[in-house]
């Protein structure tokens, strides 16, 4: 009992230490600190095609796709996609043009230019925003709760239906309150024309969100992960939780290929501000690849998640890189690339810029590890961009180091289907790197999504038009391909937002584009309910808003439908 009681009280202690080292969302204090989230693709049904930021082509979305700010997604007719980003699930019906204007630490901004979206906020911190912007309104997400948000094919309508929780609709110069159980109409651009009604039944997408919300609030992993860690909803399905006495509670999968290793099968991509990044093949395999460890016990791979008290920071790919003039096909000799999977208590050194407190931040809340011991390899690698009188772990550990062809690593070719082999002598004692100093190509930011035949692309309308936005977003991506020369001007390095901006900073119209700020704006008290008896003005021409298609295609289905209960209340006779 004695023991039991000092354990308890020594976890708790480190829970207190870790809460008070590390803030519940970490916060940038430096401008080119990239974000700590971003959002998942974790699932797609029909047709779901992405357009990265910085470029113009669309491609196949791909499921583990790290989504972030500029990126774009379409769903074409009766698809339907699923993103996740820790305290939020974000779904898409279909004939949905989505994408985010801006998602950092504490904003969430979306682009919703035509269909409809559902929103399970589970956690709002005070200071906070959460927006969806619409081509007539900006809607503000002010409490945890479930929302919907549609919008007609016209660009002139927005349906919000809010289950639970509270929104603030601007636009028009007025401002109204939605609240819980609340369905509103909002017709016009220049002026809004409102209606409330009662949510009405749910139709086949409420249904299928509903079912995905029960899902995640099943999921067993919420007592060993924090549900911060994106992807964790995944893992039940496919692993078990066992305990290790040197590591405590680890996740250890199933079922996995012949010669699997972590960051062995699936692809690299190019994602700014972070640079390379890796998108795994297995369907629980984004968790595992952007938080914890992982560490060889018993013969078989364990991911070790980071304290379940702190919110944790994402990384790119929590790996070290190997090269080096004794390394056979070594980065140096610009014929292959190495990596390895970081260990428990090793240290991970971002190739991007980063301050001192991200670097302990992104280390101390995916890993037990010392700050001073962070601070102190931080400081080296300053100096030299190498590790010295380190023994890290898994790059002895058998078949822990994977090997490819840059051609491979570069063009987003399926890793597992291209290995290296490599003497293990020489892999064992090869230099250890803090980043892989190789510039992208084109197809390292689209992916293997590129390949294949006809890609679905939104209506050419869409792709320019304007939303409404309360808070201002920051600048437009700027163009690949001048990314891609500020990265080979940076020795393969990434180059961060900031920088970026200023050595090719928008004009006005550019930065501008797409987005129109909206007046100040006064608040306008809404009915509880619709008096039907007054007559209303008669909105500006509008589309209606069409059944929503499901994932069957049965029934009355059109072009970026909506349910007939979304539809704008005509005037009465």
């Amino acid at each position: 009992m004695k023991n039991k009681l000092l354990q308890a009280f020594g976890l708790f202690s480190v829970a207190v230490l870790l809460a008070m080292a590390v803030p519940q969302r970490a916060v940038a204090e430096d401008d080119d600190d990239p974000p700590g989230r971003v959002a998942r693709l974790n699932y797609t049904h029909g047709e779901v095609s992405y357009q990265p930021a910085g470029t113009d082509d669309w491609v196949s979305g791909a499921v583990n796709r790290p989504i972030t700010t500029g990126d774009k997604l379409w769903t074409d007719k009766k698809a339907r996609a699923e993103m996740h980003m820790g305290t939020a699930a974000i779904r898409l019906t279909g004939e949905t043009g989505f994408s985010f204007l801006n998602l950092t630490d504490n904003i969430v901004q979306i682009r919703l230019t035509e269909g409809a979206v559902a929103i399970h906020l589970r956690r709002l911190d005070p200071d906070e925003t959460f927006e969806v912007d619409t081509p007539n309104l900006a809607f503000s997400l002010l409490r945890p709760g479930e929302y919907r948000v549609e919008v007609n094919e016209a660009g002139d309508a927005t349906v919000i239906t809010v289950r639970e929780g509270q929104g603030e609709v601007t636009g028009g110069g007025e401002a109204f309150s939605v609240n819980a159980e609340q369905r509103a109409v909002f017709t016009g651009t220049d002026q809004l024309v409102s209606e409330v009604d009662s949510l009405g039944g749910n139709d086949d997408f409420d249904d299928w969100c509903r079912e995905r919300d029960h899902r995640e609030d099943r999921a067993e992993s919420a007592r060993y992960v924090s549900r911060d860690v994106i992807g964790y909803e995944d893992l039940d399905d496919y692993g078990d939780w066992q305990s290790e006495p040197e590591y405590g509670s680890v996740w250890v999968p199933r079922t996995v290929a012949v010669g699997w290793a972590p960051y062995r099968f699936g692809h690299w991509v190019w994602i700014s501000p972070w640079g390379w990044t890796w998108v795994d093949d297995a369907s629980w395999g984004f968790a595992p690849f952007h938080y914890g460890r992982w560490v060889q016990a018993r013969n078989r791979w364990c991911w070790i998640p980071g304290p379940l008290v702190v919110r944790p920071v994402y990384a790119p790919a929590l790996v070290a890189w190997i090269g080096g003039p004794h390394f056979g096909v070594g980065i140096a000799l610009g014929g292959g690339v190495g990596w390895f999977p970081l260990g428990p208590r090793e240290v991970y050194m971002p190739s991007y810029r980063a301050s001192r407190g991200y670097v302990t931040r992104v280390n101390v809340t995916n890993t037990t590890v010392n700050n001073t011991y962070v601070t102190n390899v931080y400081n080296n690698y300053q100096v030299n961009r190498t590790v010295k009188n380190v023994t890290y772990v898994n790059q002895r550990a058998p078949g822990g180091v994977t090997v490819v062809r840059q051609e491979t690593f570069t063009s987003a070719q399926s890793v597992g289907r291209n290995l290296v082999r490599v003497n293990e002598r020489e892999v064992a004692t090869a230099q250890v790197n803090r980043d892989v100093a190789v510039a992208p190509l084109h197809r390292s930011v689209m992916g293997p999504g590129i390949e294949g035949g006809r890609i679905a692309r939104p209506p050419a309308v869409l792709q320019t038009r304007t939303v409404v936005v309360k808070t201002a977003p920051p600048p437009r991506p700027v163009a690949f391909d001048v990314e891609q020369r500020a990265v080979r001007s940076n020795g393969g390095q990434p180059v961060s937002q900031r920088e970026l901006n200023r050595m090719h900073p928008a004009s006005p119209q550019e930065q501008n584009r797409n987005v129109r700020i909206a007046p100040p704006a006064r608040t306008v008290v809404m009915p509880t309910h619709v008096d039907r008896s007054v007559q209303t003005p008669n909105p500006p021409p509008s589309q209606p808003v069409r059944p929503a298609d499901d994932a069957s295609g049965q029934g009355n289905r059109g072009r970026n439908g909506r349910p007939p209960s979304a539809q704008p209340t005509p005037n009465p006779p």
